[in-house]
C-alpha cells in the first residue's frame, strides 16, 4: 500500500488528529489546486481541479488539525466527484 493510499484510508477513517497537511497532499493527489486571492487570502481557501470541481474550506488556526464537518464535507466532496 503506497503512502498517499495510507493517507486516503486514514482520511476515510475520520480522525480526530487529520492535519492541514494531509489533506492538501490528498488533494494534491487528486489534481486539485489551492486558488490564491489577494495577499493573504484569510481563513477561507478553496481548491479546484481541471473540471472546476471546487472544496472550500476553512483552514485550521492557530493549530494545524481540521474539524470533523470539515473532514466530512472532503470525503463527500471526493466520494461524488471521485468515486473513491
Amino acid at each position: 500500500m503506497s503512502k498517499i493510499e495510507k493517507l486516503l484510508d486514514r482520511l476515510l477513517n475520520s480522525p480526530r488528529d487529520f492535519t492541514w497537511d494531509e489533506l492538501v497532499k490528498i488533494l494534491t493527489h487528486f489534481g486539485y489546486e489551492e486558488l490564491v486571492k489577494g495577499k493573504t487570502g484569510g481563513s477561507r481557501r478553496k481548491f479546484a481541479d481541471t473540471d472546476k470541481n471546487i472544496i472550500s474550506l476553512h483552514k485550521p488556526h492557530p493549530g494545524n488539525i481540521l474539524k470533523t464537518y470539515a473532514i466530512k464535507e472532503v470525503i463527500a466532496h471526493l466520494k461524488e466527484k471521485r468515486k473513491i
